[in-house]
């Protein structure tokens, strides 16, 4: 699925944007509504499957960040569910593609990061408004 974007253009979304990415090794996807996005693939906790969900990213250090936001959603979105079952995951960073275990950030973690995740999204905050739920912030540490 695609939607326009407030520059005119399209913006892609959802399952569009994980396909146009991969396709694209990142040419599409990895640079997303001002901000960068990654692809990050779990394993179904119920289904055993495979899921790809485009998630805005930085980096720390050599880790990676996400944010579980589900727009402000009462629930963890499935991606967060599934790595709590299974915290080895799937990551492509443009073209780059690598394993890396998933963890949830320490209280001390979060006050530092939430920080750095919310100056490339502000939205971040306006989603842990409409929550009672403590938003996870993510690190997804690369396996060597």
């Amino acid at each position: 699925m695609t939607r326009e974007s407030s520059a005119g253009g399209t913006m892609l979304f959802g399952k569009e944007h994980v396909r146009r990415y991969q396709e694209t090794d990142g040419a599409e996807g990895h640079d997303w509504n001002g901000t960068t996005a990654l692809i990050l693939t779990t394993t179904g906790r119920s289904s055993g499957l495979a899921r790809s969900t485009p998630l805005i990213y930085r980096r720390d250090g050599g880790s990676y960040v996400v944010v579980a936001s589900y727009g402000g959603s009462d629930e963890h979105p499935q991606w967060y569910r599934n790595i709590l079952a299974d915290p080895e995951v799937g990551v492509q960073v443009g073209a780059e593609r690598f394993t890396a275990r998933a963890r949830t950030a320490s209280p001390e973690e979060k006050r530092r990061l939430w920080p750095v995740m919310t100056a490339t999204w502000p939205q971040y905050d306006e989603y842990q408004a409409k929550t009672d739920r403590d938003i996870p912030v993510v690190v997804l540490d690369p396996v060597d």
